[in-house]
């Protein structure tokens, strides 16, 4: 289901609830990630691209995070 351009009043009650779940599991993605983040560097045995791409992978989970955060807001501009 692409969620972008669906404005919340359109969805489903199943379909916001999909969507809320979904944003926990992105935040408990991103919390994972930046605890191993922490772990690693604290380790002092980090390794520099893996560090590179797991912060990667936490900005693009923060942008879908926002993302599907802002298809439960009501479009109140209409």
């Amino acid at each position: 289901m692409c969620y972008g351009d669906v404005m919340s009043e359109r969805l489903t009650e199943e379909e916001l609830n999909s969507i809320r779940r979904r944003v926990v599991e992105l935040k408990m993605e991103h919390r994972d990630l930046d605890a191993a983040i922490d772990h690693l560097v604290e380790s002092g045995t980090f390794e520099e691209l893996r560090i590179k791409r797991m912060k990667r992978r936490k900005l693009q989970l923060k942008d879908d995070i926002a993302r599907l955060e802002n298809t439960l807001i009501p479009d109140i501009l209409a």
